[in-house]
């Protein structure tokens, strides 16, 4: 028989109950036996919809470590505080999943780093997007060589009119910034992944705010209120890396474009390219001709059946507890999301201070 794995949730809000909790509710060898929030309501829902028989809610995330019991912590909060609570989890014997982005700072993620490495526990970042059917099938043509070395990309995270206005989105002291932090890091991680190139050289960024200060706007939430709008409504960064590779990142939550779409990526090689823009197509050069393939992912096919899906956080969460299980690297490993946070980082230093940032 398998261990069964107590997971404790910290952090009740809109991503635990979109994702991490629906997911691993799923899992036969999981049980959620503690949820914490500062606000009760929110860890007692969660418990009621979740959890176990037995399990307790707290507000205190430091009660929720003092529990010997449990195996593993997921860390749904603020930005600001993934690193603190990370850090003490995994110094309490915990291995930890947290969300995305892996901190506010790139220092705050490096340490999450050497935590990780400090106590043997395993640590990863909830970049959910690498397990989509099209990113699963895109990596695989990516290792197989079909496209050549990947040496131009684009990553791609752009809304027209979708600002989130709930929770602190729009609060920069608690996230560190607005699209860029948010989707962005969805688009880049994604992006770097598939290249498999975590070494950057320079990164040269731009960030704005023109439209957040505008009363009444359209907006898929509703308008936003420009006095609480303290972050950048896009942000755009020009990535070489070591080995001469160029990324080209875009992000926004308010851009007056109709070309949109969020985490996905462009990629082009020597010997093939690939796109998410409609559906994820496959480009190439054969027997002196051009080509275009695109994949299917219908799993339909019969009368009255459309197929089922896959569902990417129910992979998701399925890989993380195998790799805890079966005492292997997660599939985001907390060295790859740590790069993804110091090159935000550097966009949005080179943004306001309008210089070129190297890494060493």
């Amino acid at each position: 028989m398998s261990k069964t794995y107590k997971v404790a949730i910290i952090g009740c809000g809109g991503i635990a109950n979109g994702k991490h909790m629906p997911s691993l509710k799923k899992l036969a060898n999981v049980e959620m036996v503690a949820f914490c929030d500062i606000e009760l309501q929110k860890a007692e829902e969660a418990k009621a919809k979740f959890g176990s028989a037995d399990a307790k809610v707290y507000t205190n995330y430091k009660e929720v470590l003092k529990d010997a019991t449990i195996d593993i912590i997921h860390v749904c909060t603020p930005n600001d505080s993934h690193a603190e609570i990370t850090i003490a989890a995994l110094e309490g014997d915990k291995h930890v999943m947290c969300e995305k982005p892996m901190a506010k700072t790139a220092a705050d993620a490096r340490l999450m780093v050497e935590a990780a490495k400090r106590t043997g526990k395993k640590l990863t970042v909830g970049y959910n997007n690498r397990f989509r059917s099209d990113s699963q099938y895109l990596k695989q043509v990516c290792e197989d060589g079909t496209l050549g070395e990947v040496y131009m990309a684009k990553a791609h995270a752009i809304r027209r009119r979708a600002v989130p206005t709930w929770g602190v989105f729009l609060d920069e002291e608690k996230q560190g910034g607005g699209p860029l932090i948010d989707i962005g890091t969805h688009a880049l991680d994604l992006t770097m992944w598939m290249m498999d190139n975590y070494e950057p050289h320079v990164v040269l960024g731009t960030s704005y705010h023109k439209l957040g200060q505008r009363e009444n706007a359209a907006n898929a939430w509703g308008p936003w209120d420009p006095a609480k709008f303290k972050v950048e409504d896009s942000a755009f960064g020009m990535i070489v890396m070591k080995n001469g590779a160029t990324i080209m990142l875009e992000s926004s939550w308010a851009l007056n474009t109709t070309q949109v779409g969020e985490a996905m990526c462009t990629l082009s090689g020597t010997e093939g390219g690939a796109d998410m823009w409609n559906g994820l197509t496959i480009n190439g050069e054969k027997y002196s001709r051009l080509y275009e393939q695109k994949i299917e992912f219908n799993a339909g096919g019969v009368a009255f059946y459309d197929g089922e899906a896959e569902n990417a956080p129910d992979l998701e969460m399925k890989l993380w507890i195998d790799a805890i299980e079966q005492d292997k690297d997660p599939v985001v490993t907390p060295e790859q999301a740590c790069v993804v946070s110091e090159i935000l980082e550097a966009v949005y230093e080179s943004a306001r201070t309008g210089k070129a940032i190297y890494f060493e």
